[in-house]
């Protein structure tokens, strides 16, 4: 049946001409670019999808995203769009196969095969996840690989906008992301990061080791359930020869938790790349599954057996070439050749030739004197080798040079102790300011001859000996600080300094100088700067304001205020017209309280009694008690006759006193 959609000229540029792939997801199709006449693929998101505006604008954000990555082994996006009712994707073309195809037709890998499938795999998963995007969806069917062996992985952020969705039913049974490789906490959580791709690439591994993933099941709840609860198991376990240092990479990617995890897909190359170097694999050449391919190339290395050499017939003789069965050890278990009549004949090195026959003593049968000649001959060359061998050894040959130890690495002061045949002990570690970690700081005996398998203890430096103030600390009160520095044996100097601080209350540590966390030698001084509290603050003057005014005032500068009374003559009643302390006087403490007296009016004074005082000296007492005088003269003469207010009444200050003047 005929595309549809094959012969659609999407945006005026891009004509799709044959139908790739199709997914249930995404069709992909070859197309033709008509701006730059070159074949691009086009992928052609499903109707289903296309429909929904929410999938729509996370698969346009992700395509985005992913356009900005630029790397060998990724396949490169470089446009996206939408025409005629298609969401649509513009990748480059890869010619070639997917791993899945790869695998399908070829089973297993060798390791060798295998790390040179999954290295460019990482390459390409750690431009991602630098660029702060995970896959999400590693497996064989994103990874392709071209006709010429170049390897690339595509599909990026898709699986991303389908979880974005709320898709995380079944589909056909398959979990959306597939569940053979999704993780743990993909699975438990629907959380997936940088650490979720290394846990799928780690699963990839077994696959291209093994030829199947490492968990089977009828259904795929069965398979997730696996993923959850156990452990993959090791790729030897069914492929004998597989090293044991790839089990444990197998295992530690593929960890349930994933912390466990190397940080990312660079992380995870870093150690494929020094097992490569540490198991001595030679580079080969990434299988594309051309016919160059063999079969031969598909079997697995065993690596703890050497491989038995063919025997091969030498043409037109009907007789095989020896052959030799080499044993675990590395040690010839012994060489056999087959004669013409298939006789065999075990060759324990060069023949000798045939010893010459004694001369035959009458009485003594020959085989009796041949074995007595031979017993004679072992008993002195044993004699001869024992003797020779005490006299070395009560010479020199019990002692040995002590080698030059300082410096050395833990490794390598071993190795040369057991080369000059003596045994390495080790002291307790010590700190040093000049001597690496790890390495030997000093040797006992250090140097001069030692006898054959006495013990030379060796001290390793622990180097620099460092502390360091927990950043924790900052804000806890200054008792506590002390007492945690002693109970973690954190042997430094510890002073204290004062600053008020605003926000902190007083006692509280605000820092450290040097700054927490800073490293320090023991003895070292640090000072904790604690929070004396709130500055001193000046009060402000408030004379003339209301007390409502007034208390509003010093408040807010976190005064406590108390109100008193008084009177004053150049203050109206009920308006402030003194404060203590006042605002000439030191700034006083945050919290301190400032009285305010409030004015009740002018001063009040008593009458003085002036009844019978002369005229000038009443006048005098009157007006020295803030009084005025009003004076009314009656009769002629001169002494203060009547007072109005009388003697004793209080009056405010300044007001008028009425004496009548008459005589006395």
């Amino acid at each position: 049946m005929t595309d549809p959609a094959v012969g659609l000229l999407l945006e005026g540029r891009y004509r799709l001409e044959e139908r790739l792939a199709r997914g249930g997801m995404s069709t992909v199709y070859a197309a033709t670019d008509l701006r730059l006449h070159r074949t691009v693929a086009v992928k052609v998101m499903a109707e289903h999808l296309a429909h929904d505006p929410a999938f729509v604008d996370r698969f346009t954000r992700e395509a985005r995203a992913t356009a900005m990555l630029s790397h060998v082994n990724v396949v490169s996006v470089s446009d996206q769009g939408a025409d005629q009712g298609l969401v649509f994707l513009v990748m480059e073309l890869v010619r070639g196969r997917t791993l899945r195809d790869l695998l399908q037709a070829r089973g297993r890998l060798t390791v060798g095969e295998a790390f040179a499938v999954l290295e460019p795999v990482l390459a390409g998963l750690t431009a991602a996840h630098r660029a702060g995007i995970a896959h999400r969806d590693v497996k064989p069917e994103n990874v392709l690989i071209s006709t010429d062996g170049e390897v690339k992985v595509a599909d990026f952020g898709l699986a991303r906008a389908v979880a974005g969705t709320g898709q995380t039913s079944h589909t056909g049974g398959v979990l959306i992301g597939t569940v053979a490789y999704l993780s743990p906490e993909q699975l438990e959580r629907g959380r997936s990061d940088a650490r979720s791709d290394v846990y799928a690439a780690g699963i990839m591994l077994y696959e291209l080791l093994t030829g199947h993933p490492p968990y089977q099941g009828d259904t795929a709840l069965a398979v997730a359930y696996q993923h959850v609860h156990h452990d993959v198991p090791a790729p030897s376990a069914e492929v004998p020869g597989v090293p044991w240092q790839v089990d444990e990479l197998v295992a530690r990617t593929t960890r349930r938790e994933p912390a466990a995890r190397p940080l990312d897909a660079g992380a995870f190359l870093a150690e494929l790349i020094d097992l490569r170097t540490d198991l001595g694999l030679a580079r080969v050449p990434v299988p594309t599954g051309r016919t160059t391919d063999g079969p031969a190339a598909m079997r697995p290395v065993n690596r703890t057996t050497a491989p038995r050499p063919r025997s091969a017939s030498a043409p037109g003789t009907g007789r095989s070439e020896p052959r030799t069965e080499v044993l675990g050890g590395g040690r010839s278990r012994g060489t056999t050749v087959l004669g013409g009549s298939g006789a065999t004949a075990h060759l324990g090195g060069a023949r000798s030739p045939a010893p010459r026959q004694p001369t035959v003593r009458p009485g003594v049968p020959p085989h009796i004197r041949r074995r007595r000649a031979r017993l004679a001959m072992a008993v002195v060359l044993l004699l001869a080798i024992t003797i020779g061998a005490v006299g070395w050894w009560l010479g020199s040959g019990r002692f040995t040079d002590v080698p030059d130890l300082l410096n050395q690495d833990r490794d390598t002061a071993v190795g040369l102790l057991q080369e000059a045949g003596l045994d390495p002990v080790f002291g307790e570690e010590v700190f040093s300011e000049d001597v690496p970690a790890g390495t030997v700081i000093s040797a006992d005996p250090a140097d001069g001859e030692a006898i054959r398998g006495s013990d030379v203890t060796l001290v390793l430096s622990k180097g620099r000996e460092r502390f360091e103030v927990d950043p924790a600390l900052v804000g806890q009160p200054l008792e506590a600080v002390q007492a945690a520095l002693t109970e973690g044996g954190v042997p430094v100097t510890l002073t204290s300094r004062e600053e008020f601080d605003d926000e902190q209350p007083r006692g509280t540590v605000l820092g450290f100088e040097p700054a927490a966390g800073t490293e320090l030698k023991r003895g070292d001084t640090v000072t904790a700067v604690v929070s004396a509290g709130r500055a001193p603050v000046k009060v402000p003057d408030v004379v003339g304001l209301s007390p409502d005014a007034a208390t509003a005032n010093l408040t807010e500068r976190g005064f406590e205020v108390a109100t008193a009374t008084g009177r004053s003559a150049d203050v109206d009643p009920g308006e402030v017209m003194a404060v203590s302390p006042g605002p000439g006087d030191a700034a006083q403490p945050y919290g301190s309280t400032v009285t305010i007296t409030v004015s009740e009016g002018v001063p009040q004074v008593t009458v003085p009694d002036v009844k019978g005082k002369s005229r000038d000296e009443a006048t005098a007492l009157l007006t020295q008690a803030g009084l005025e005088v009003e004076q009314t003269q009656f009769i002629a003469g001169d002494r203060v006759f009547q007072q109005s207010p009388r003697a004793g009444e209080v009056v405010d200050q300044g007001s008028t006193v009425r004496i009548l003047i008459s005589f006395g």
